[in-house]
């Protein structure tokens, strides 16, 4: 991907790729790897990328913001691969022509690759989980763009308006309500081969919606806990449980003196085993009641004396019926 080869022919100036041909230049490019996609799931990456694309260019704070994007997914692979410096040479090569053809640009020109970009992927509204958790990807795929936040390096925060008279000197100002919650830029990131490029667009989403489900998890987690603290368990719930063991034919209850938290049914043997998992756990333990309804010998012989009736009845052979023995018995009865 990084070779030199690849890399002159991908500098040079050309037409903007085709949705079909760029498709195909990603699917060889994933097809490089040991890992082999079928055509439905080649489709759902492929959609997966070019939102994630659409969504950091138009969230880009300012046009050379472009080569800030750029530079951290280089950065991101180039520390996949910090253990082969034959590697990392092709990845610097490759970030120089970068900075050296795009650095000298102007900002027009930069917005209008921009502009052609953002074009390209305009009627692309496919909706992705992450962006939908985060709720920056409305219900029908459009994404949402926030009134509030650091301006753009350059920029001052919106809600003033000045006027200057022919001398360039300020000769009268007014504040309005701007609609959102601006602050002043941050600094101006780094368009070297290294450095904080202070942007986070670019980086791994994924890394970050981890380190926030873990800690929602942990939220959690404490809140169970709490809540099983302070609510004890119903009384009504181990009586109606007795009740299902006594119709099923037989009961054995495990004692509960220990139970903090509430009860367990064991309908089936192999449930036993699956207890076996929260071994270690700081989980308190669970009061559980175990129905074995082949236990109670008496209840299984009354259960196969009732079945036994039933065979019977279903065994005797049907005789031809008599209308007129039929009419006496109902004769004599009344």
């Amino acid at each position: 991907m990084f070779s030199k080869a690849f890399m002159e022919e991908l500098m040079k100036p050309q037409d903007l790729y085709s949705h079909r041909a760029l498709r195909c230049v990603l699917t060889r490019l994933a097809h490089t790897s040991i890992m082999r996609l079928n055509p439905a799931s080649m489709d759902r990456l492929y959609d997966l990328m070019t939102m994630a694309f659409k969504h950091q260019i138009l969230l880009c704070p300012r046009p050379r913001d472009l080569l800030l994007i750029s530079f951290n997914h280089i950065d991101a692979i180039r520390e996949m691969v910090t253990d082969s410096p034959c590697l990392v040479n092709q990845i610097n090569d490759a970030q120089r022509q970068i900075i050296e053809i795009y650095t000298p640009l102007s900002d027009g020109e930069l917005q209008l690759m921009r502009q052609t970009l953002l074009a390209l992927f305009q009627d692309f509204h496919i909706k992705v989980s992450i962006f939908l958790k985060e709720k920056i990807q409305n219900p029908d795929g459009r994404f949402v763009l926030s009134t509030s936040g650091p301006v753009p390096h350059g920029s001052e925060v919106p809600g003033l308006i000045r006027w200057f008279n022919s001398r360039g000197r300020e000769v009268r100002r007014r504040e309005f309500p701007s609609g959102g919650c601006y602050t002043s830029a941050v600094r101006e990131g780094s368009f070297d081969i290294s450095g904080d490029r202070v942007t986070r667009l670019g980086k791994n989403k994924y890394s970050a919606t981890s380190a926030e489900d873990t800690r929602t998890s942990d939220t959690s987690k404490n809140t169970y806990k709490a809540k099983q603290e302070s609510v004890g368990p119903n009384p009504l719930a181990k009586e109606e449980l007795n009740l299902l063991a006594k119709l099923m034919g037989g009961m054995e209850v495990w004692s509960l003196a220990h139970a903090d938290t509430g009860i367990r049914v064991n309908l089936f043997p192999t449930d036993e085993d699956e207890g076996g998992i929260s071994v270690g756990t700081d989980e308190p333990s669970f009061g559980v009641i175990n129905i074995q309804a082949t236990k109670d010998h008496q209840a299984n012989t009354e259960l196969t004396r009732i079945a036994a009736e039933f065979t019977e009845q279903q065994d005797q052979p049907e005789g031809p019926s008599n209308k007129g023995d039929d009419l006496l018995a109902m004769m004599d009865d009344l």
